[in-house]
């Protein structure tokens, strides 16, 4: 089938532990490689990256090789467990941060000399609303944001919302309701969102799923591990399971 790509921009850092969108991104993608899909998992937090760091990987190059001439696309790509590739980013590069547009779209055109595109691409973005995002996201066939019940994050989900929407011509977004209680806790921050979104933007939020409070999560973090491989019976795990069934199956996003 096409290839599909999936980008995770995130609103808020849940700082205790870690445990924040790149988790999510990176249990997603075990998740799905667990299922048999071949994914490949971009680090686009260029300044902060911390995906290889979340699965013990040790990469030898990042994307600044890259763009500097050093190596080619393949070259980076790391397997984590479960055959899940990896492609790092690096950490504490000030001019990783202050790329120019033409740079960011030379990481997503180096995406077309990959030899055997996968199945799912997804693209781990950093925080906010910088120009690496809106490309990112004006690069993706789906946008998942993913949020937790606090003002903050919903302030920025919704500042997020706004800006891909009116900047980027992005219009359907899918939101995951991180670290709540329940489904119906999910559903409630959920509502939310769409209420404000709704009034004051042309756009469509849907209801992606939920990843729930759990110990055994934070717990993998620790570890460099996976939740969805140290404790596959867990809550969190069980929740990124059904969501990356769900992603099996999502249309592409309406233009």
């Amino acid at each position: 089938r096409p290839p599909r790509s999936t980008l995770f921009p995130y609103t808020t850092l849940f700082r205790s532990g870690g445990v924040g969108k790149s988790c999510v991104a990176v249990n997603l993608g075990l998740a799905l490689a667990m299922a048999g899909r071949d994914t490949l998992l971009l680090d686009a937090d260029l300044g902060l990256a911390n995906v290889d760091v979340l699965l013990g990987l040790q990469p030898k190059c990042n994307l600044a090789h890259l763009l500097a001439g050093d190596c080619g696309i393949e070259d980076l790509v790391l397997t984590a467990a479960h055959g899940l590739k990896v492609v790092p980013a690096t950490s504490g590069k000030r001019h990783m941060v202050e790329m120019s547009q033409p740079e960011y779209a030379a990481v997503i055109r180096a995406f077309d000399d990959y030899p055997g595109a996968p199945e799912f691409l997804i693209v781990d973005t950093a925080a906010g609303i910088s120009n690496s995002v809106s490309m990112f996201a004006a690069a993706a066939d789906d946008v998942l944001v993913v949020a937790c019940d606090e003002p903050a994050s919903l302030t920025d989900a919704y500042a997020l919302v706004k800006v891909l929407a009116r900047e980027c011509g992005v219009r359907h977004f899918k939101v995951v309701a991180n670290m709540v209680y329940n489904l119906s806790h999910g559903r409630q921050l959920f509502e939310k969102l769409e209420r404000v979104t709704t009034r004051f933007l042309d756009v469509t939020l849907e209801f992606a799923g939920v990843i729930p409070h759990d110990e055994q999560l934070r717990r993998a973090v620790r570890r460099q591990m996976g939740v969805v491989d140290a404790w596959p019976g867990s809550p969190s795990a069980l929740a990124f399971k059904k969501l990356a069934m769900a992603a099996d199956n999502w249309d592409e996003s309406p233009d």
